[in-house]
């Protein structure tokens, strides 16, 4: 099997991005965003997805720098991805984290599309703008080519609400994107191909 990795290099005037992927890592992380809580809910999805990734990244807002991470992660999941054969596709997680619960689930087909529910109570979730959370998803997504539907469940304590989230996507992702060894390396689709 080929290896499934990827590199990308984002640079606008706005922000500096690297981004780099192992899907078939064992879960390590270097992530330098400049923004404490997204470099701590980024470390929940290396280790929690089992991937390998390499993040450095910097600019002068939180906006555009979450923004320009999640486009150049969700385009090394694309092309670490290739074709897709094998994969076992679509995946779903349910996830704890202490009061809050949520769910995540993908289909990696190609077809673009998110539904994102869940609401924070309070306008940052330590030094990173709340809302960034759902920007973050829409972004990803759209680059990755998934389909991405997410909710937070319940929960009280807003950290938590998102931390359960990324874990959740690592724990999708992960398996949505594991070889799946009777499909004989065939793409997952009827139309024996997936866009993207």
């Amino acid at each position: 099997m080929a290896e499934r990795k990827a590199k990308v290099i984002r640079e606008t005037a706005e922000t500096n991005v690297k981004v780099e992927l192992n899907i078939d890592g064992s879960g390590q992380f270097q992530i330098t965003t400049g923004i404490r809580m997204f470099d701590h809910f980024l470390s929940q999805l290396a280790q929690h997805g089992v991937f390998d990734i390499k993040i450095s990244a910097s600019g002068p807002d939180q906006h555009h720098v979450v923004e320009d991470v999640a486009i150049s992660l969700g385009k090394a999941f694309n092309q670490a991805l290739g074709k897709k054969q094998g994969i076992v596709r679509m995946a779903h997680a349910i996830v704890p984290m202490d009061e809050a619960l949520a769910a995540v689930a993908v289909d990696i087909g190609g077809r673009i599309y998110n539904v994102i529910e869940g609401d924070f109570d309070e306008a940052s979730i330590g030094d990173m703008d709340a809302d960034l959370v759902r920007h973050f998803l829409v972004s990803l997504a759209s680059e990755a080519k998934i389909n991405l539907h997410t909710k937070v469940l319940s929960g009280i304590n807003d950290h938590h609400k998102a931390e359960a989230l990324f874990k959740a996507l690592g724990r999708a992702l992960d398996t949505a994107t594991c070889i799946d060894e009777r499909l004989l390396g065939r793409v997952p689709s009827t139309k024996e191909v997936i866009e993207g």
